[in-house]
């Protein structure tokens, strides 16, 4: 069965289109944000948000690590070994020293 172009141009542009609208929605986001915090700063309201390294890296460090074994599981059983197993072991090794960085800072804290 052959497809036809209008479907081939609507399978073309539809990532396109997406692409185009998360990014949009994301620069009014940043926009926004930042007017709001100079705002705050005018009004003298401004409180400067605590970001935790340690927690963010070990949530962080945890998904990338089960996703990426899960994903090289999958491609190894499915595809064998090839560039397609870079899938998993890509997230699997960031995962990994993600959790590497929590457990040598977590280790120098007492």
């Amino acid at each position: 069965m052959e497809k036809s172009s209008t479907a081939q141009v609507l399978i073309a542009i539809l990532p396109l289109a997406g692409t185009v609208m998360i990014s949009v929605v994301a620069f009014f986001y940043f926009l926004w944000y930042h007017r709001r915090t100079v705002l705050l700063i005018k009004a003298g309201q401004y409180e400067k948000p605590h970001f935790d390294l340690l927690s963010f890296s070990l949530l962080t460090g945890l998904l990338l690590t089960t996703v990426g074994t899960s994903l090289t599981v999958f491609l190894a059983l499915v595809g064998g070994t090839g560039y397609g197993l870079l899938g998993g072991l890509i997230p699997l090794s960031a995962g990994i020293g993600l959790l590497a960085y929590y457990i040598i800072k977590r280790g120098g804290r007492s």
